[in-house]
Formats: C-alpha cells, sequence, structure tokens
C-alpha cells in the first residue's frame, strides 16, 4: 500500500479545513464503495450458486422431490426449498 502525504494530495484551502478537525493523526481514506464488486464476482463463487441453483429450481418445476434434490446436489432439505421457493 503506497501512502501519501496529505500536503502533496489536497488543495490548501481543504487541507486547513481537514486540519481543523484531524491533528497530527493518521487518516485513512477508502475507496469509493461504488467502485467494490459484490460477493462472489471475483471469484467466480456468485456465477457458481447461480447456475446451480437454476438447476435445482429447474429440475423441481420438472417434478423432482425436494428430498431427491437434497441428495442430489448435498444439501439439506432447508436449504432446496429456501431455493426452489424464492422468487428470483
Amino acid at each position: 500500500m503506497e501512502s501519501n502525504r496529505i500536503k502533496d494530495v489536497l488543495p490548501a484551502h481543504l487541507l486547513q479545513e481537514v486540519q481543523r478537525y484531524i491533528q497530527g493523526e493518521l487518516m485513512y481514506i477508502p475507496t469509493r464503495s461504488n467502485n467494490r464488486k459484490k460477493w462472489g464476482e471475483s471469484s467466480g463463487a456468485a456465477s457458481y450458486y447461480d447456475v446451480r441453483n437454476k438447476r435445482i429450481r429447474d429440475s423441481f418445476h420438472d417434478g423432482a422431490r425436494i428430498g431427491q434434490l437434497a441428495e442430489q446436489f448435498g444439501l439439506s432439505t432447508d436449504t432446496i426449498k429456501k431455493i426452489v421457493y424464492t422468487k428470483r
């Protein structure tokens, strides 16, 4: 992580305003939150679970029973119910 000297980054008038609130302390300014990726986007986990859950829903609508799906996908019956009964 690169650290920057605040006097080299902010204009003088803004630096003076910040100094009114924080003097001689370390300050962290996070990146914008709207640039953050959603859970699983980077790793591919989100798309994996979307595909799996679609297969489960499709199988259920084609007549598979909750117990069968739980065994087939290695999930609890409660988890299968959440997947098939949740609107998407």
